[in-house]
This record gives C-alpha cells, sequence and structure tokens, in this order.
C-alpha cells in the first residue's frame, strides 16, 4: 500500500473512531495543583512565554505531528500552521516518508513553512527509515523542503508490528538516529507515537546525541486502535489497544536524567494538564487528536480557539500556583501526588 493512501486512512480512522486508550489514562489525574490562596501577584503580569529552538512561543505548547502526504492534508496543515502563526507556538508536520516514495505531494508539507514563516516547525521522519537510508542529502532534503527547525525521529515499534506492511526491523535504529545527528544542521528530536519512552531509552537516546525527547506516553490516542480498525486481520491490535507507559510515568522516569529536554505529549488536554507537564519537568508540552477534531469542526474559529483557551488556563493555574512565569513552575513543582499506594496523598513538589 502507498504511504499516501495510510496517511488518509489515519486521518480518517482518528476523526471517525473512538480510538482513545479504553483503560489506561495518561496519570496526569493522579496530580493536583496546591491553591495558592495568596499570589501576591497581578494576573496580567504572568508570563506564559518560552523559547524553544531560538524562538519565542506565547506558551510552552506545540501543535504535534498530525499529517502530510496526500491531497487533503495540505488544507490541514494549512489551517494548522495558520494557528500557529498566529498564536506563536510551534508545529510539527507529519511523518514526511512518503516524500521517499515519490514527490507528488510536496506542497502538503511545504505550506507549513509557506504560511508561518517565522515559526517553529519541526519535520518528521520514523527512525525505522534510519536503519535502510542513509543518504544525507534525502532527510537534509526533507528538513529543506520545511524549513525544518529541528526534524522528530518517530519510534514506532508496535505500529510497525500491527501494520501489514510495516518495516519489523529495528536493528541499529539507535545508531541510525545517532547518524542522523552528526549529518543534520538542525537539532533531532526523539519521539514516540503513544506508548512513551522509559528512563533507560531515554539514557541511550540522549547518548546519541539527540536535543530534546518527546516521551508521547499512553493516554491520548491509541495507534493500536487506529491500526485494528485499518486493518480488520490485525486479530493482534485490540490486545495491545491500552499498551504503553502512561505519560506522567514517562516523566516521572525522563526527568531523573539531569540534562533531559523533555516535550510531554499524550493525554495533553487542557491548559492543565500542559501545567501539570511543566511541572513534573517537561519544557513544553504537545497535543495532536485535540487540534485535529477541532479543525474537522464545522466552526472555522474553533482551532484557534482551543489554542487560546490553552494558554489562558496555563497562565491561570500559574497564578493560582503563585508562580510568575512558566520557569518557576518547573522549578517549584508546586504539585501533590493524589493517588499513593500507601493510601495516602503525597507531595510532589513545595508544600
Amino acid at each position: 500500500m502507498k504511504v499516501s493512501k495510510r496517511k488518509l486512512e489515519h486521518v480518517e480512522i482518528a476523526l471517525g473512531k473512538d480510538v482513545r486508550f479504553r483503560n489506561k489514562t495518561s496519570g496526569f489525574e493522579e496530580y493536583d495543583f496546591i491553591h495558592c490562596a495568596a499570589p501576591e501577584m497581578l494576573f496580567e503580569d504572568v508570563d506564559t512565554r518560552m523559547e524553544f529552538l531560538g524562538k519565542s512561543l506565547s506558551f510552552p505548547f506545540m501543535i504535534t505531528a498530525i499529517t502530510g502526504g496526500y491531497p487533503g492534508a495540505r488544507t490541514i496543515n494549512r489551517a494548522l500552521a495558520e494557528v500557529c502563526r498566529d498564536e506563536h507556538v510551534a508545529l510539527g508536520v507529519g511523518s514526511q516518508r512518503q516524500i521517499m516514495e515519490n514527490g507528488d505531494h510536496l506542497d502538503t508539507f511545504r505550506i507549513a513553512r509557506e504560511t508561518a514563516p517565522q515559526s517553529v516547525i519541526v519535520g518528521n521522519i520514523g527512525a525505522a527509515q534510519l536503519v535502510h537510508h542513509r543518504d544525507r542529502e534525502t532527510f537534509q532534503r526533507m528538513a529543506d523542503l520545511i524549513g525544518a527547525d529541528a526534524i522528530a525521529v518517530h519510534l514506532n515499534p508496535l505500529q510497525e508490528l500491527l501494520q501489514p506492511e510495516g518495516n519489523r526491523d529495528f536493528r541499529g535504529v539507535l545508531k541510525g538516529i545517532g547518524w542522523l545527528v552528526k549529518s543534520l544542521k538542525i537539532p533531532v528530536i526523539a519521539k514516540e507515537i503513544g506508548c512513551g519512552i522509559s528512563e533507560k531509552t531515554a539514557r541511550l537516546l540522549l547518548d546519541e546525541g539527540v536535543s530534546y525527547i518527546d516521551v508521547a506516553g499512553a493516554g491520548g490516542t491509541s495507534w493500536a486502535g487506529i491500526e485494528s480498525f485499518r486493518n480488520t486481520e490485525a486479530r493482534h491490535a485490540a490486545a495491545f489497544w491500552d499498551w504503553g507507559i502512561p505519560t506522567a510515568v514517562c516523566l516521572e522516569m525522563v526527568s531523573r536524567i539531569p540534562q533531559a529536554r523533555i516535550i510531554a505529549s499524550g493525554g495533553i488536554e487542557n491548559g492543565i494538564t500542559i501545567a501539570k507537564a511543566l511541572a513534573m519537568g517537561a519544557r513544553l508540552a504537545g497535543a495532536a487528536f485535540p487540534l485535529l477534531r477541532a479543525h474537522a469542526d464545522e466552526d472555522p474559529l474553533k482551532l484557534a480557539r482551543l489554542v487560546v483557551d490553552w494558554r489562558q488556563q496555563l497562565k491561570m493555574v500559574l497564578f493560582l500556583t503563585g508562580c510568575r512565569n512558566v520557569d518557576e513552575m518547573r522549578s517549584r513543582r508546586p504539585l501533590r501526588r493524589i493517588f499513593h499506594p500507601s493510601g495516602r496523598s503525597e507531595p510532589s513538589g513545595e508544600h
């Protein structure tokens, strides 16, 4: 099956079926903020801005990889890029693997940079493709095509196992990522797509020189769920529907590594979960499906309104925890764990 057809099917299934995790959550609900009843600040002075890849964002948020590589993807990526341009957030395009197949749909990726010339744009390629394709010019072209500020390498072993046309050979993936880091002039981000990254894997990726790790944990969209609808003969997909490490657990583990710069995605659903991710060690939060769904809504303003609302909610959390900016949120970590194996709550930061 052509990559372009598969990309279209993924988007159609994500919008038309319930492919959320069924019996597993992101884990953020196990944490709550320590309310500050006397913030001693003016709400308007709370600053949600931050720097990412050398550019300023209005708040620590990225619309993570959604699509590209088939005719309808151009409309989606243009709409996403317009919001990123207007609201000053980052954008990741979908897997650019289709470019290896042919050049029929280059415009579906190129539209992102054309629409948002000053925004943070992140390219995307699968880790499995690095094993068999070591042509520096191919990957540099992918980056140049969208003027990428970084390239995300997605790790998706479960998805590959469930796809009838999937690549099951992950030998040399880490070395391939290290090769890409050395080959490109821009940073490389390592990311999962919904099953999470453990502390051990994060350390291996950092040893290869990646600049950021997007833990992309369980709790949001289940790619096993998507593949179960796309391939009715994938009889193992249902068994692995809830496979993965919850995003909050990923953050607990990977934040133990002092040098790790973390992006948190997987179950990010509003400004409060963005704030929780920051308080648990992430520098940035990302989401895909809620933005795709907002774009598909008949209300043309819903997508932009969603991003604005999430930023405002983050600002409100900062105020209500006595934090003047996102750096204070990350350093003070005003969280407590609500549920604990012993049956008692456990402080997770200042108290």
